[in-house]
């Protein structure tokens, strides 16, 4: 076994088809893979989400790991940030994606290479237990990579489609209390090797099992409800079946071929909470000095008003809409340009920095290249439209990103 540190091209790395966050056919290429990442089905991915944590600079403490086949080289760990890289240098597309939101990345960059075995172990060490596997993930890898039996857990994947299909059902709860083979036992299942035997019907089986996925999907049974108590909780017809069933000999079934088991009817989703406002769109990572210990002091302002709010009147608002204007005058000192002239050199390579949300804000609040600076003067005087909190969250995203520009680290 070994293993060395070596500078690959990216555009020779290869993405990894049986990457256990979301496998693929064997033959699909990088684009296949982007797309599917890009697509997102099962939430696994978060592109965007990485490209916005990798603002700075591209993070070299991380090498990515490699293993060679033949002169290919495969990329076990690290998909998602070569997927990035590859975005950036055009060597896959999506459309959809802001690039011009992606650090500098090199075009050749330093791999951890080592052989298949260690690369194995260094996956495993890095996802098997640290929760970015779901538990149905974490099975498969160690049947298929590393030479582990089959869990019971992945036994009644393999033979009802039961966790696929009911995402609910994929925590380590349910693998640990519900599907375990003394509970399936007393349910009237059992396993002869990896086939699945049950003392009912498919049609009584699919009962049972759909039961099962609704009190967990409506939490009647959870790791603070109900814990242990599997049969106690399903419906009276299933344990009837299960009572009436028990004298019965075990026979082979094999749901998921027929499709028996389904997932549950879709209900409607919650409300979604609402979301408070961000100001300046998230974190900016600006150069020590006045600017940025105003930018911090601003942020703090408006999260103490926001934990606040209730007890402050209304015209609290202006005063965060004075520290903006504060603040853009300070870094349009620094830049020896009066307000208007830096606020109108930047806005519009800072505009097309913003995603397509911030861009509606900036338009449903009517902040503009043109108006940008009267909003700021505004801010100085007790005018009711200083308090429109609204707009000025639109003014610190729009603010926020010119700052970046010229005092950005």
């Amino acid at each position: 076994m070994s293993q060395k540190i070596e500078k690959i091209k990216i555009e020779d790395l290869v993405l990894w088809t049986e990457n256990p966050r979301d496998p693929i056919d064997p033959n699909s290429n990088d684009q296949d893979i982007t797309d599917k990442a890009w697509k997102d089905d099962h939430d696994k991915w978060n592109l965007l989400k990485l490209a916005k944590e990798m603002r700075e600079f591209y993070d070299f403490s991380e090498l990515p790991t490699v293993v060679y086949y033949g002169n290919k080289p495969v990329v076990y760990d690290g998909n998602r940030r070569m997927i990035l890289a590859k975005l950036k240098h055009d060597l896959v597309k999506l459309p959809e994606f802001d690039k011009t939101k992606l650090p500098h990345i090199p075009k050749i960059i330093p791999c951890n290479v080592c052989d298949k075995e260690i690369a194995i172990k260094n996956v495993f060490r890095k996802h098997g237990n640290s929760g970015t596997w779901s538990p149905l993930d974490r099975d498969i890898f160690l049947h298929k990579h590393m030479n582990e039996p089959k869990s019971t857990f992945l036994k009644i994947e393999d033979a009802t489609g039961i966790i696929s299909n009911n995402p609910h059902l994929n925590q380590r709860f349910v693998k640990e209390e519900i599907f375990t083979n003394q509970k399936l036992k007393e349910m009237g299942f059992e396993f002869n090797q990896d086939d699945l035997e049950s003392k009912h019907s498919k049609s009584e089986a699919k009962t049972i099992f759909d039961d099962i996925s609704s009190k967990v999907a409506a939490k009647v049974i959870h790791t603070r409800k109900n814990r242990g108590k599997v049969i106690e909780v399903l419906d009276k017809s299933s344990r009837s079946l299960i009572e009436t069933n028990k004298k019965k000999p075990l026979t082979k079934i094999h749901i998921n071929a027929t499709g028996v088991i389904t997932p549950l009817k879709k209900k409607q989703a919650p409300r979604t909470k609402k979301r408070e406002p961000e100001i300046f769109n998230g974190k900016l990572y600006l150069k020590p000095g006045q600017v940025s210990d105003l930018y911090r002091d601003i942020v703090d302002l408006y999260g103490f008003y926001q934990q606040k709010k209730d007890t402050f009147s209304q015209y609290f608002p202006s005063l965060v809409r004075m520290s903006l204007r504060l603040l853009g005058e300070t870094a349009a000192t620094d830049n020896q340009l009066p307000l208007d002239k830096y606020l109108k050199k930047n806005y519009k390579n800072a505009k097309k920095n913003l995603d397509k949300d911030a861009k509606t804000t900036l338009s449903t609040q009517n902040v503009t290249e043109g108006s940008l600076t009267q909003l700021l003067h505004i801010g100085a005087h007790n005018y009711q439209a200083s308090n429109n909190l609204d707009q000025t969250i639109a003014i610190s995203i729009i603010l926020g990103e010119i700052l970046t520009i010229t005092h950005g680290r």
